[in-house]
């Protein structure tokens, strides 16, 4: 029996390896670390541009794909465009957004015309977020825990929440949930007196 066990854990910890591997081929919004208190982070990331368009709650109305349109060349530049992590997904379930962050390389106003009205550029601002790092699946329950553990997390270092929250995908569906890493941010404010992390 303990063979089985073994074999299972190492199969698993070689599968974790392979998987991180692969997420780590990818360009990710850059950031730099305020603060760590175990999965939460507090983070300080310049402007981002994003290409953005509406999405339903259930991603059923090709959100992914219009985005993955504009970065295969479905632009006025006809110019493909690395794929980065995370993939950024926001707001209400009447009211959704789901975003791709451009490449480094792609300084303000370079980001080509979409050819999808569908599909805008816009540029994120710089600010300092609290982050919350999380495994699972996609859906309303999970991101729902998420919030909460992060939101009691501010309330008690004393860091008040500017933004609604911002979910931060960076692994395909085809990614076991365990593995998975999500993360759900919020932009953040030091609370007046509080002595904590210092803008």
């Amino acid at each position: 029996m303990w063979i089985w066990i073994l074999i299972g854990l190492v199969g698993a910890g070689l599968l974790a390896v392979a998987y991180q591997a692969v997420r780590a081929g990818y360009e990710s919004a850059p950031y730099k670390v305020v603060r760590s208190d175990g999965r939460v982070e507090v983070r300080d990331y310049a402007a981002l541009t994003v290409v953005e368009t509406p999405m339903a709650a259930d991603n059923r109305d090709g959100g992914f794909s219009r985005l993955f349109r504009f970065i295969s060349g479905g632009n006025e530049a006809r110019q493909k465009i690395a794929m980065t992590t995370p993939v950024f997904m926001a707001g209400s379930a009447t009211n959704a957004t789901m975003a791709f962050v451009m490449p480094a390389k792609f300084k303000p106003g370079e980001t080509p015309k979409p050819s999808d009205d569908a599909v805008t550029v816009r540029e994120l601002p710089a600010g300092r977020f609290a982050v919350l790092r999380y495994s699972g699946g996609r859906n309303a329950q999970n991101e729902a825990k998420a919030l909460a553990r992060l939101t009691a997390w501010m309330e008690a270092a004393k860091l008040r929440a500017l933004s609604p929250p911002v979910y931060g995908y960076f692994d395909p569906p085809w990614t076991p949930a365990f593995l998975r890493r999500n993360e759900v941010m919020l932009r953040a404010e030091e609370v007046a007196g509080s002595g904590k992390v210092k803008e």
